[in-house]
């Protein structure tokens, strides 16, 4: 079981492969296992980045494995620590992860997509949200898909299950960059090393305001910032860094950030 979710090591960066064919669907068991991957590299003070991808040249992700679902997965069983996926919920996730989607992003691997910070995709990609079909519900993209685009495009998606092809998923925001399947890889490892030399603790309080901004005001949001009611912004204002970027600066030199 341990051999379906691959994990690859580069400095602070953690490369997530999940490896289950033929379409890389996610079951129960699957899913608690890519929770157990992700809190270990949120918990794990030496890793910075994570990029997420999947074996195989035709599906990202099919999503909800049907047939386990036929022999006794239940739709609302025991996903694992983070959600479906092990992302989707998983709280307090304060470091960058990318989204690496080669081929079919279907239901929940469309959903493992969009939990991601950034997602590349290669030309050959494309999207889709079945569940219609199947008479259920598409939960997390019904409810994150409205916000990342504009309304009729994502409740076109989510009405008909039609698909969207990389291209028009770049221009519709949801995908940040798309390129030829054979220089994607490079490209996301790339901008992985760009991420994992900048400054965690900013990033950290980037994800937490972003995240916890959703539910609040303009100006809820912001009196906690300046109040330092978050505690990655609390942290960050007190830290070595916070004073290595006004020093590095200062000095025309490249900051060193050590994280705290």
């Amino acid at each position: 079981m341990e051999d379906v979710v691959k994990t690859r090591r580069e400095g602070t960066i953690l490369e997530v492969t999940l490896d289950r064919p033929k379409a890389n669907a996610i079951d129960l068991a699957t899913s608690r296992l890519l929770g157990r991957t992700f809190q270990s590299f949120r918990d794990d003070p030496e890793l910075r980045v994570a990029i997420v991808r999947t074996a195989g040249d035709k599906f990202f992700s099919a999503g909800w494995d049907l047939k386990a679902a036929a022999n006794g997965d239940a739709v609302d069983g025991d996903y694992g620590v983070g959600g479906f996926g092990g992302l989707q919920e998983l709280r307090d996730l304060n470091k960058p992860v990318i989204a690496c989607v080669h081929g079919m992003a279907v239901g929940g691997g469309f959903e493992l997509a969009l939990s991601c910070d950034l997602i590349y995709a290669s030309e050959t990609s494309s999207f889709a949200l079945p569940e219609i079909r199947a008479g259920t519900l598409a939960d997390a993209a019904t409810v994150k898909l409205p916000k990342r685009m504009p309304y009729h495009v994502a409740m076109d998606l989510l009405l008909t299950g039609r698909w969207m092809d990389a291209l028009e998923a770049h221009r519709w925001g949801l995908v940040n960059e798309v390129h030829p399947p054979s220089q994607l890889e490079e490209r996301v490892w790339d901008v992985a090393r760009l991420l994992a030399s900048g400054p965690p603790l900013v990033f950290a309080a980037i994800k937490e305001v972003a995240r916890e901004a959703e539910a609040m005001t303009f100006q809820d949001a912001m009196n906690r910032i300046t109040k330092r009611k978050f505690r990655t912004v609390d942290e960050l204002y007190d830290s070595e860094d916070g004073m290595e970027g006004f020093r590095a600066f200062a000095e025309k030199r490249e900051p060193v950030w050590k994280g705290r």
